[in-house]
């Protein structure tokens, strides 16, 4: 068996029945072609977080009793002229506008609001018919006092106010919520004049911002990696033909790809729309080293046909290898819960394995007939590649034994920032570096209470309509403790109405004059449960509101309160986030040990396990040292990245061992098989990390931070492999004399 576990004989029966190989690779092309145009981005980041632990569980059991503020959509609106009573009724007419709104079921606002009055009647909270800039500054000014909810909604100065809209879920579902976000955006601009200005944020904006910039990326990416690929592929190989033969097979993954995504998920997600760009550059690689080694063999004097034909003998073991490991990689991130990470697992582990299918299926049919089309070899790779090679050989020879004790020390003492880093979570960093409709939050943040709603949710022991007795006391106890520690008047809740209920109005007054979609964010119509809600700022770091949850918990405990239990979108993704992380890490130590363990078994050889550990744990040790310095910790797409680098790095030193162990079959002695490895496959390596470095570079001008951040490190990793296969692994090799010697079962 090959060290490909005989995964290259899919390639030899490609070559065996061309026609019928042919014919399949064309169907299955245009099936994935056919899935293209109903490709689509879902924005929901709550899709990662899916099924991923007993936060999630929460907050599905507190939007099925409740429904959240989550989703909702923020207007915020200044103007210095607000006491104006024209300006005032504009804006009442907005809010009219709003509340009439085909995607909204209810809306919040001063004007929105009605005060309980005598004979169970209600009259607006902001009044009608206001004839004098002094009226208006006096009820608005009594109504943000008195009322808790407009404490929440008006700025103190009376410069500005916040109007909320509530979307109908099943209509902004799909396209529906961009639809809505476009009518919002119309309205705004509306009304927005030199007297008001009036701008949009809320968790909607947010992921129509979010699904924008990954669409943009998705696009940019793509077609940058082809074209970067494809100038490189031509540098390398001095030849526009043999250039675009390189690159067409990375194209063609990407289609396989996206159509079997498609079909398996029904849209992308932020996070699977990397794996896009991975298997661009993953294809790619191995595209290169396949072409590197069949031209190579076509200029040593073996027909163009039968050159194909060992090509696929001799690199398809490795690259089913590197696959395996690769898949393994992939494959881990699996063990952590949450659907997101699940999907993006499962679609990387089949990107890989399609990308290996592509490359020893449809390339050697499309060498065989680009030969059969006159296509001629081109001259030698190009110096660019070939004259780093010699300087890295004199290296070696020089410093064998310095370099081979630095790589195992370095790898021991990279070992400590490994363990000191800590997971970390920031909700920001989801949105666009440049987002407006973060700023703006902030602004609410900063003048009335805030867009990032935490709450507690509890039972009621009567169940009666209006809350009896006891159950108000309940409801007040909690939310005095979500106030104390919020801060005065950033918490609501049916206990928020004390003013109305000192002035002597019943429960049924207060409730009726909130209206019924309000009081279904208080209490549950039946009367079984209810609600208290508090306002976060948008930026709060994980473990500040980690500690924030489990002080609260502790103090709902101690007053008798355990039932309650502290919940929210924000809570949830802090959380589940920080669960991921460590399970992802736990993940990325189990995928290392076990791709080591799967190459010694390939080579059939523990000292080749061995030697493959420090060349390839030592990239992911120094870039978790560039985190560690650097204080960006742990963070999901952090550990994804260096969990996807590892499997690709691994690529490198795979074909470097099996190039070296190829020579020793040839019968070359130990130095001089490291020295025509370094010789046969330094070039190779060079250009395929140029390719790769060069198609994730892009990546790093991502609008997404988590996306940027992924780049950043992917790039420093395959940078430090390179090092490390082209230096570390030769000179361990070297340095290690005789036991070394007879690595891989062959002997002198």
């Amino acid at each position: 068996m090959s060290i490909g576990f005989g995964l290259e004989r899919l390639g030899l029966i490609a070559l065996r029945f061309p026609k019928t190989m042919g014919l399949a690779v064309i169907a299955f092309t245009i099936l994935c072609v056919s899935m293209l145009p109903s490709a689509s981005m879902d924005g929901d980041l709550l899709r990662v977080y899916k099924n991923s632990g007993e936060m999630y569980d929460r907050y599905a059991e507190l939007t099925s009793t409740f429904g959240t503020f989550d989703n909702d959509a923020y207007i915020l609106v200044y103007s210095d002229q607000m006491t104006d009573p024209e300006v005032l009724e504009t804006l009442r007419e907005l809010a009219f506008d709003l509340e009439l709104s085909d995607y909204a079921v209810g809306t919040m606002s001063p004007f929105s609001l009605r005060k309980p009055a005598a004979d169970n009647v209600t009259k607006p909270a902001v009044p009608e018919g206001m004839q004098s800039a002094e009226e208006v500054a006096t009820a608005l000014t009594d109504l943000r006092e008195n009322d808790p909810i407009m404490k929440n909604l008006i700025v103190p100065d009376l410069t500005g106010m916040v109007m909320i809209m509530f979307p109908d879920q099943e209509k902004t579902k799909g396209a529906g919520e961009k639809a809505m976000i476009a009518e919002l955006t119309e309205l705004v601009d509306y009304y927005s004049s030199d007297k008001i200005r009036v701008e949009l944020t809320g968790a909607p904006i947010w992921k129509v911002e979010m699904l924008d910039a990954s669409i943009q990326d998705k696009i940019k990416f793509s077609i940058y990696g082809v074209v970067v690929g494809f100038l490189i592929a031509f540098i390398s190989f001095r030849s526009f033909w043999g250039a675009i033969l390189a690159t067409f097979t990375p194209f063609v993954s990407v289609i396989w790809v996206a159509g079997v995504v498609l079909m398996l998920f029904g849209s992308f997600t932020f996070l699977t729309t990397i794996v896009i760009t991975l298997v661009l550059v993953i294809a790619f690689a191995e595209s290169m080293f396949f072409c590197f080694s069949w031209l190579r063999l076509w200029r040593d004097g073996m027909d163009p046909e039968e050159a194909i034909h060992e090509t696929v003998l001799r690199v398809s073991p490795a690259c089913a290898l590197t696959s395996i490991t690769t898949v393994v990689a992939f494959a881990s991130l699996g063990m952590t819960q949450g659907q997101g990470i699940q999907e993006f697992a499962l679609s990387g582990a089949i990107a890989v394995v399609v990308a290996y299918v592509t490359l020893v299926t449809f390339l050697p049919l499309a060498l065989k007939v680009a030969v059969r089309m006159g296509f001629k070899s081109p001259p030698k790779p190009s110096a660019i590649l070939t004259a780093p090679i010699p300087f890295f050989r004199k290296l070696v020879w020089k410093f064998k034994t310095p370099l081979a004790i630095f790589g195992v020390v370095a790898t021991a003492v990279l070992f400590i920032p490994h363990f000191a880093l800590e997971p970390r979570f920031s909700f920001q960093d989801f949105l666009p570096a440049e987002s407006n409709s973060l700023v703006v939050a902030q602004q609410i943040d900063q003048g009335v209470g805030g867009v990032s709603p935490i709450y507690i949710s509890f039972p009621l022991a009567e169940g009666v309509e209006n809350v009896a007795d006891a159950d108000y006391e309940k409801i007040q106890a909690v939310h005095d403790i979500l106030e104390a520690n919020l801060g005065k008047g950033k918490v609501i809740s049916a206990a928020s109405f004390g003013h109305y209920s000192d002035s002597g109005f019943t429960r049924a007054q207060i409730f009726n004059a909130v209206g019924p979609f309000m009081k279904r964010r208080f209490v549950t119509d039946d009367g079984k449960h209810a609600l208290v809600t508090g306002f976060l700022p948008t930026i709060v770091e994980s473990d500040e509101l980690r500690d924030f949850v489990e002080k609260t918990d502790r103090q709902l405990q101690e007053a008798g309160l355990g039932d309650a239990q502290v919940s929210g979108f924000r809570v949830l993704t802090s959380f589940a986030s920080m669960d991921m992380i460590r399970s992802m890490q736990q993940g990325l130590t189990i995928a290392v040990f076990a791709a080591i363990f799967i190459i010694g078994f390939a080579f059939k050889s523990w000292k080749i396990a061995l030697i493959s550990f420090v060349p390839n744990i030592l990239p992911i040790l120094g870039t978790e040292l560039y985190l560690w310095v650097s204080g960006s910790g742990l963070q999901l797409t952090t550990v994804i990245a260096l969990t996807i680098a590892f499997g690709i790095a691994v690529d490198d030193t795979i074909h470097f061992l099996a190039n070296y162990q190829r020579a020793r079959k040839n019968g070359l002695e130990h130095d001089d098989a490291v020295d025509r490895a370094l010789e046969r496959v330094g070039p190779a390596l060079i250009a395929t990390t140029l390719i790769l470095v060069a198609g994730t570079f892009i990546v790093i001008f991502s609008a997404l931070p988590q996306v940027a951040l992924f780049g950043t490190l992917t790039v420093l990793t395959l940078l430090l492999a390179l090092l490390g296969d082209l230096i570390i692994l030769p000179a361990m090799l070297l340095a290690g004399g005789r036991v070394f010697n007879s690595l891989g079962g062959f002997k002198k």
